[in-house]
This record gives C-alpha cells, sequence and structure tokens, in this order.
C-alpha cells in the first residue's frame, strides 16, 4: 500500500492496517487522527511520537498482540492476521533446535510470570540463540525497567511494520 492509499483508505481500512503495526487501540486512535498524511517521514515521526504518549496499559495491549518468541501454534492461530509479519520478524526460530526452543518457552514463561506480559523484542535478523540470551539478560531487569525496555523494543516493530506496510 503506497501512502496516497493509506491517506484515502476508508477509516475501517487504515485503522485494521494500523492494528497490524500496533496493537494499541489507543496509538490507532491517534494515528488515525493525523491522516491524511503528508509525508512518510511525518508518518513515522508521529507514531513514534504518539507510542511514546501512550500509557503502560497501552504499550501492555500492544504486546498480547504478539505471538510469544518461538511459540509457532500460536502464530498459526491467534495471530492469523499479522501472521506473514509474525512469522518473518521471527524466521530466526525456524531453524532453532529443540533444546533452544524449550528454553525460550521456559524463558517466557518466567518473564510473563515476573512481569505480567510476553517477552518482546524486535526479532527480525535475530537468530533464536540470539533472542533467548536477551530474554536471559532482561530476566533479571526491575519491572520499572523492563517495560521501557519492552516499549522501545515495540517502537521498533511498529516501525518496520509501517514500513512494511508501505511497501519498503
Amino acid at each position: 500500500m503506497t501512502l496516497p492509499e493509506l491517506n484515502e483508505a476508508p477509516v475501517s481500512e487504515l485503522k485494521a492496517a494500523l492494528t497490524a503495526c500496533c496493537g494499541s487501540s489507543a496509538w490507532v486512535k491517534d494515528m488515525v487522527k493525523l491522516f491524511p498524511v503528508d509525508s512518510r517521514e511525518t508518518l513515522f515521526e508521529q507514531a513514534e511520537m504518539i507510542w511514546f504518549a501512550c500509557s503502560e496499559a497501552d504499550w501492555k495491549e500492544a504486546f498480547a498482540h504478539h505471538p510469544k518468541i518461538g511459540d509457532i501454534g500460536s502464530l498459526r492461530s491467534k495471530f492469523a492476521s499479522t501472521r506473514n509479519w509474525a512469522s518473518g520478524e521471527q524466521s530466526g526460530v525456524a531453524e532453532a533446535s529443540e533444546e533452544i526452543l524449550r528454553r525460550l518457552a521456559e524463558g517466557n514463561r518466567l518473564y510473563e510470570e515476573k512481569f505480567g506480559y510476553i517477552f518482546i523484542v524486535c526479532a527480525t535478523g535475530k537468530s533464536a540463540s540470539e533472542m533467548l540470551n536477551i530474554l536471559e539478560s532482561r530476566l533479571p531487569h526491575s519491572p520499572e525497567k523492563e517495560i521501557q525496555i519492552a516499549m522501545q523494543e515495540q517502537n521498533k516493530i511498529t516501525k518496520i511494520r509501517l514500513e512494511k506496510l508501505l511497501g519498503t
């Protein structure tokens, strides 16, 4: 989709496209108000500003729109609307050993138990081992520190997905 096409899309289609980029309803609502957008740069700048202005609850809502790292089953079912993007983002998991997948599953469980939301990492270009190392390095963080890191990771994911939406 091009920016002019996005600018002219019906609101329902625009909301659906933006939700595929970031699952925070507050972010989507504020993004819709921007349209029509005059440039890609403006779109990316505003997307980030709106994201940083969101609440912790908004961030957690966005996190809930992602499959767990390495959870191929949820990619196939619950996240069908973003399956192509999410599976591409998590392509490093496709070749992972059973041991790495088991450790990712256990790390995901511990992370969610400690922080109350799934582990979020911009997985694009990362191997399963790299993601596992990142997960394990973030487990000792305080909840205050970790939410900030997770929020930044979601911002990276959103930008990549906006770029994909616009065909770049």
